[in-house]
């Protein structure tokens, strides 16, 4: 069986560029990368892949392998191990372990933005760990979301420096259903719970429970709208917030994808699905051919029914709920764009009436 186990800032600092990061910084890094093994004939990555791990051999012989053909072998502990193995994509070798190899990986565009980050940044990651509180676990967490890595590294250490620590009790009502939108939420420590009142539910639909790097508060911030839902914590913890402008400055903006409506018909025919994102009745009334129909207030509840793999064109009447849906599905690692001026555009969509 493979195993695991922390890395060290010792270990880390032997490698290429992480020997160029400042120490604090490599120790929340060295948190978050174990040192794993692979017994000898496994393949390390095999020619042609396309996963963003960027891998260092520690210990162990590793062959490189182009097509049939040996070009090279990498021993552990030497200057050439130093390198990451084969870092471009798509992998122009395989590695095939010739012997019980010890090596790390770590996602490629974490480290980008770790890189990035120790080289501008007045803030260092250790200073916001203290600032906020609650250990690294939420800022790893989000540096690792998809959504993270389309936003330019210059915003995500403004956003870090510009949000504000929120300690909260059990009890305590962050978001009320119906109040206007202000801030953007992380959840530092703790555990919180979403709920949406309704006339025949007064007390309230659970939607879900939030925990340590969830999110919260973007949908009325995007959508210019009133808060959709009410946000309890169960335990206490700390919230970190961003307020509006912030948000969609440094947040919302880089992360849609506006679209034409020619573009949009491009990516439809290379594989795309339309989402329509208004109530099932606007969409039994008015919709684009071959659309799925996915409320905006069911799209968190409803996110297993769609596919990772296909990109999504989301649309509505004026583009303002598909902006927020959008989000919403950026941030959970889908590839979304939002429809430009929505379905009122009617310029060449292929629409569906009902009589």
């Amino acid at each position: 069986m493979p195993e695991e186990r922390e890395a060290s800032v010792q270990l880390l600092k032997n490698f290429a560029p992480l020997d160029g990061l400042k120490r604090e910084n490599l120790a929340a890094l060295a948190k978050k990368v174990s040192v794993r093994t692979m017994p000898a004939g496994r393949l390390l990555f095999k020619e042609g892949d396309t996963d963003k791990r960027t891998i260092w051999l520690v210990s162990g012989m590793v062959e490189l392998r182009e097509g049939d053909r040996t070009v090279g072998i990498v021993r552990g502990g030497t200057p050439e191990a130093r390198s990451p193995l084969s870092p471009n994509l798509p992998r122009r070798v395989s590695a095939r372990a010739m012997d019980e190899i010890s090596y790390l990986a770590i996602d490629s565009d974490l480290l980008d933005v770790m890189i990035t980050w120790d080289q501008t940044g007045t803030y260092e990651v250790t200073e916001l760990q203290a600032e906020a509180g609650g250990g690294d676990d939420w800022m790893t967490t989000l540096l690792q979301t998809k959504a993270f890595h389309r936003i330019p590294p210059a915003n995500i250490q403004a956003i870090f420096m510009r949000m504000q620590r929120v300690p909260v009790r059990a009890g305590d009502v962050i978001i009320k259903q119906g109040d206007e939108g202000d801030y953007f939420y992380v959840v530092v420590s703790g555990r919180c719970v979403v709920t949406r009142e309704s006339p025949l539910n007064q007390e309230g639909i659970k939607l879900a429970e939030l925990g340590v790097g969830d999110t919260f508060g973007e949908e009325a911030l995007i959508a210019e709208g009133k808060r959709n839902a009410t946000v309890t914590m169960l335990t206490d913890g700390v919230l970190m917030r961003l307020n509006k402008q912030d948000f969609r400055q440094l947040m919302n903006e880089p992360l849609l994808q506006w679209v034409s409506t020619e573009q949009a018909n491009d990516i439809i025919s290379r594989g795309g699905k339309w989402l329509d994102v208004r109530l099932p009745s606007e969409h039994q009334n008015l919709s684009i051919e071959g659309s799925i129909n996915l409320p905006l207030y069911f799209i968190r509840l409803k996110l297993s029914t769609l596919d990772r793999n296909v990109p999504y064109v989301v649309y509505c009447d004026t583009g303002r709920r598909s902006s927020v849906a959008a989000y919403i599905l950026a941030e959970r690692g889908f590839d979304a764009y939002v429809l430009k001026g929505g379905i009122s555009n009617g310029a060449n969509l292929p629409l569906r009436r009902t009589a």
